[in-house]
């Protein structure tokens, strides 16, 4: 089969799982078919998929993978002032590090909008739905023992693999809500947000790890402070655990504005 064959595959067989979706006719252009299949990976619920299912998407998204082009480590230029730290502007989902860290929701199975552009969707879209399985998968286990209530604290982070990503694993993180406005408490768990990525990271002997800018999207953490706690956690953790597998940290940022914050803390030399 060749690739849109194959996404018409998926199409349809998602549609005779979710039937109220069959309505949708499949479009003939390339985009508008990706996007459709998108928009049902986004919806669907985290039960099994056959063995064949999972072969054939597997294959649409390494291909999608290899046609969006993938950031190796290795081609980044070292931050001036501490060269295990990078800064990178693009999709998180192309880069191959050994631990992406995903801004989670507490539910931690995905982002269930149609085509959101969160990273919570990307990385679950471009992963394929074996990760939401996963997740579903831990927080069943968690609430058989706390309850079914259970929804997962700020700060404390999960990990699964990368399945179709270039990055072998996820580490899926809350951070904090900022509302009405910041405090010190707000301050305090995003900076534990970091640590405890990077902990799990040196856990699951990570040498590398690329962070998302945790919070400051719909979380509405402000960008500047964020990119100060960002920094400064992070080295200050790799300073504390010298025997860390975790040795390089790259700082993935989508937004020009983050790239100036974080370009003028780890390449300029200002006070931080």
């Amino acid at each position: 089969m060749t690739q849109q064959e194959k996404i018409k595959y998926l199409i349809q067989v998602l549609q005779n799982e979710m039937p109220e979706y069959a309505k949708y006719s499949i479009p003939e252009d390339a985009a508008s078919r990706w996007e459709l299949l998108r928009a049902l990976f986004n919806v669907r619920p985290p039960y099994p998929a056959s063995e064949e299912f999972l072969k054939i998407q597997d294959e649409v998204l390494t291909q999608i993978a290899k046609d969006k082009g993938i950031t190796r480590i290795e081609t980044l230029q070292p931050s001036r002032i501490d060269s295990r730290l990078y800064v990178w502007q693009g999709d998180i989902t192309t880069i191959e590090v050994d631990a992406a860290v995903n801004a989670a929701n507490n539910q931690m199975e995905g982002c269930w909008k149609i085509g959101h552009t969160c990273v919570d969707n990307n990385f679950h879209s471009f992963a394929g739905v074996q990760m939401r399985c996963e997740c579903h998968r831990q927080m069943e286990e968690l609430r058989k023992l706390h309850g079914p209530d259970y929804v997962q604290p700020t700060a404390v982070p999960m990990i699964t693999p990368g399945y179709n990503l270039p990055a072998k694993n996820v580490i899926h993180i809350v951070g904090p809500i900022v509302y009405p406005f910041l405090t010190q408490e707000h301050q305090d768990q995003l900076a534990e947000c970091y640590r405890a990525s990077l902990q799990m990271a040196s856990d699951n002997q990570c040498e590398s790890i690329a962070f998302c800018c945790i919070s400051t999207g719909v979380f509405m953490f402000p960008q500047d402070k964020a990119c100060e706690i960002a920094v400064k956690t992070v080295r200050g953790w790799l300073d504390q655990h010298p025997d860390t597998t975790v040795k390089k940290v790259v700082f993935n940022v989508y937004k020009d504005e983050d790239l100036r914050l974080y370009d003028a803390r780890l390449n300029k030399k200002i006070r931080i």
